[in-house]
Order: structure tokens, then sequence, then C-alpha cells
């Protein structure tokens, strides 16, 4: 790979020089090949102490760097990555570190993204397609991302995670939870409930709720994401609670689901940071334990999107107003 400064290939400074070497003027030779005399005197200097060698590329690395990450703190960012499994901004407060450096870190160590890790074991499981575009609304409440997400329910006295994967744990048919997520896609404020099931009127009386929610904490919702479910494109009950709101439905396309991203990737945060975070000892302590991470994901949680600060920095709020999700 030819550096991206240069003006000249190898081979073309090979020409050069091989074109001096026959006697001919440089400036008219440094003419010829597009570069400046000080060029053509520079390669020519080169193959004197180098040999044709010499036409290669340098780095342009320098010979040192005073102020370049010391090694012990790189190797503590790269271990409290693979401890902790954090983003540069959460490792950037644990470790001390800008939050650029420690992305810097993590890309020349060739380590792979979060959200190809297994959120248990760490294991990359994962591949998929990745963007830097990034798109989002103007305004809090402008447009609300909604969802579902099923988790399977927890025995009274803990599952698997709790007593391993043996046959006297699993397949005791106990059913799943349904975690209704809303997200704005502005602020990326949050509200989320575990309910019985993914029904119609269920699914309106969480609109409604997460509604109020958003609009207590300065985010009116006036728009409502969901993908194609039966149960937000049939039901009369959810239809009802759109209109209450005067809001309007968008619909995401068939087979596209990064078309409701926002809600897609709070689901991947929720589970890494509370459905799979602790080994619960049943489903009611894991919903339990729910209301205080919300808490600390709208109000403490620096998010990377949102320039290291929590999603409530970005609502409409006044002072002093701080409205949590119900227990």
């Amino acid at each position: 790979m030819v550096h991206r400064n240069a003006r000249l290939t190898p081979a073309g400074r090979s020409i050069l020089v091989q074109r001096l070497l026959g006697g001919r003027p440089v400036a008219h030779v440094a003419k010829e090949m597009g570069v400046s005399r000080a060029c053509a005197h520079r390669w020519l200097k080169r193959y004197v102490e180098h040999g044709w060698d010499g036409m290669e590329d340098r780095s342009s690395r320098p010979h040192s760097c005073p102020h370049a990450t010391p090694e012990a703190k790189i190797e503590d960012v790269l271990a409290a990555r693979e401890k902790h499994r954090e983003g540069p901004v959460e490792l950037a407060e644990r470790c001390k570190v800008p939050a650029r450096t420690v992305s810097r870190i993590i890309a020349r160590a060739g380590l792979p993204r979060l959200w190809e890790l297994d959120p248990i074991s760490g294991d990359r499981i994962r591949a998929g397609r990745a963007t830097d575009h990034r798109y989002e609304r103007d305004t809090a409440g402008e447009l609300l991302h909604i969802d579902v997400k099923k988790l399977g329910g927890i025995a009274n006295g803990g599952g698997w995670r709790v007593h391993g994967r043996s046959e006297a744990v699993r397949g005791r048919g106990i059913g799943y939870d349904y975690v209704h997520v809303a997200v704005d896609d502005h602020s990326r404020l949050a509200y989320v409930e575990v309910l019985p099931d993914e029904k119609g009127p269920t699914c309106a009386r969480f609109l409604t709720n997460a509604a109020a929610f958003m609009a207590a904490n300065g985010a009116p919702v006036r728009e409502v994401m969901t993908d194609n479910a039966l149960a937000y494109i049939r039901s009369a009950d959810f239809a009802t609670a759109i209109a209450d709101l005067g809001a309007k439905h968008r619909r995401t396309k068939p087979r596209s689901p990064w078309q409701n991203g926002k809600a897609e990737r709070f689901n991947r945060t929720l589970q890494e940071g509370w459905a799979y975070k602790n080994a619960y000892d049943s489903s009611d302590d894991r919903t339990q334990a729910l209301t205080g991470w919300l808490d600390f994901y709208n109000h403490r949680r620096n998010h990377s999107a949102l320039g290291g600060r929590p999603p409530i920095s970005r609502c409409n709020q006044r002072p002093g107003r701080v409205h949590l999700a119900p227990g």
C-alpha cells in the first residue's frame, strides 16, 4: 500500500532515479514525473543511501512519542473491557482515560464490538453489518420507538444461571415475561414494563403509560414507531390509544427490524445491564431490579450516542423534577 500523501509509487520513484542516473537534468525529470525538484533530489539521495530498497514507503510513525498512553494503562483498559464488556464511555470513566483513547486502544487490539459478543460468556458469536450512519429526530418526543422482548421465566429458587444446566432445572414450562419497551428517538429516554402478555389491550395500556411518562419528562409523544405485530396493526385498543394521544402511527417495512433500531438496540442494553447481569432467584426478583436499573439508565448512565451524557439531559425537563417509571 502506497503512503496516502505520496505523489509517486515505488515503481514511479525507481523510474525517476533511473532517468537521473542516466544523466538527465533534475528539473526536466521532475517536471516529467509531476514532482518538485526537491522531491527528485530526495529520492535520489534515498537511492544513494539505501539502494533500490529505499524506494519503498517508510512508516510515518515518529521514533518517539512522549505523550503516548503508557503500556500499563493500555493493559488496564483491555483488562476492563474483557471483564466488564462495556463501551468506550463507560471504560473511560472506569479507567480515567479519554473515551477516544479507549476507542483507539480497542481498535488497535482488534477486539470485536460488544454486539458481536455473547452477553454471558463474552465469546464472539455474531457477525453482521455495521454502519457509522446515524439518524435521529430533532426534538424529544417527536418519535417514540416501541417493541416487546420475551424473557424466559425464572422458577422460584433460581434457574440454570444459579444451579447450572441440569435436567432438574430445564424444561419446567414456566413461560415468559413480556418486557415492553419504549425509547424516545432523540433523547433515548426509556420506559419499560414487564407484563403478562403482548396482546392488543396490554400494548395499548403500555403505550398510554409510556406516553404519560415521556410527557412528564418533557417529551410529549407525536409519532409512534412499531413493527408489524398483529397487536400493533390490528388492535382497536392500540389504535384508540394512539388516537387519544393525537399521534401518528408509523410501521416498519416487513423484514426490516433495523427501522425500529432504537428499540432493538435498547433491548440489548436492557439484557446486558439488567436481565442477564445477575443470577436472579425468581422472575419477581428480576422484575424488582428493573426500576433501579432503569433510573440509572435514564439519569446517570453515560450514553455514547449523546456525547457521554444520560438521556434525561436531552429532555425539556424543568430543574428539580425527576419522574421515575412505576415499580
